[in-house]
């Protein structure tokens, strides 16, 4: 009943133990930023560095931001390209001594929100994006996830996310109605390919909401993350269940 959730993101690692019966997390989480991207021996003794911080021995989930295949990664788009093809969990687990599950982050996220978080109990169609680095995304109809690649989107030759991420906000000095309206753009084009009746915006930005919904206009009601950028850390623990 209890897991340590770790989210692996463009920027950082964070993790935190979690009670998978309840959602909660059981101590403040620690971050580990990563402003250069980590090998995946690297990366392992980053996560092992957050096993010994909480004097972890039980089993662990780590949400990674790519397709992922059983126990291996398949795309790498924002981390260091040695992931691709990896067996991460075996790496994960030579690094802390504990069983790893693997698992997609937005899928990570849209778990814990539907079970706990802005989508429990909705059994109709409901998309996630999580914004951060890139853009991460899943499905969830009947309570049933499913990830998605639809920050990879083609839009002018790149990734759709290239254009719409919380990092290109920064990295372009946007003004939150500038990059709402990009938003707004993306929101609108996959409204027509999926039709959900819920969206629910995850990552970082997503605690900063009030400032740039207002510019964002989909037809289906949309809200932010429970858990806003703890949904992942969450997920990924209630993957070892």
């Amino acid at each position: 009943m209890k897991a340590l959730g770790i989210d692996i993101g463009g920027s950082a690692l964070k993790g935190a133990p979690v009670d998978t019966a309840t959602g909660q997390l059981l101590a403040e989480r620690l971050r580990i930023a990563t402003p250069e991207a980590l090998s995946p021996l690297a990366m392992g003794r980053a996560i092992e560095e957050l096993r010994v911080h909480f004097k972890w021995r039980g089993p662990i989930g780590v949400g990674f931001p790519g397709v992922i295949q059983g126990p291996r990664i398949l795309t790498s788009a924002n981390l260091h390209p040695k992931f691709i093809g990896l067996d991460a969990t075996k790496v994960f687990s030579a690094a802390t001594g504990c069983r790893v599950a693997l698992i997609n982050d937005a899928a990570a996220a849209a778990q814990a929100e539907m079970k706990f978080g802005a989508g429990r109990g909705f059994m109709g169609k409901a998309l996630l994006l999580t914004l951060g680095t890139g853009v991460g995304s899943a499905i969830a109809y009947q309570g049933t996830v499913m990830p998605m690649e639809l920050g990879h989107l083609p839009w002018k030759g790149k990734s759709i996310e290239k254009h719409v991420a919380a990092s290109v906000r920064e990295e372009k000095n946007l003004s939150w109605e500038e990059w709402g309206r990009r938003l707004c753009d993306y929101v609108a084009t996959l409204e027509n390919i999926i039709w959900p009746e819920l969206i629910i915006v995850g990552g970082g930005v997503s605690a900063k909401h009030a400032k740039f919904f207002r510019y964002v206009k989909p037809r289906a009601r949309m809200v932010p993350a429970r858990f806003l950028n703890q949904a992942g850390i969450v997920g990924a623990a209630l993957a070892t269940e």
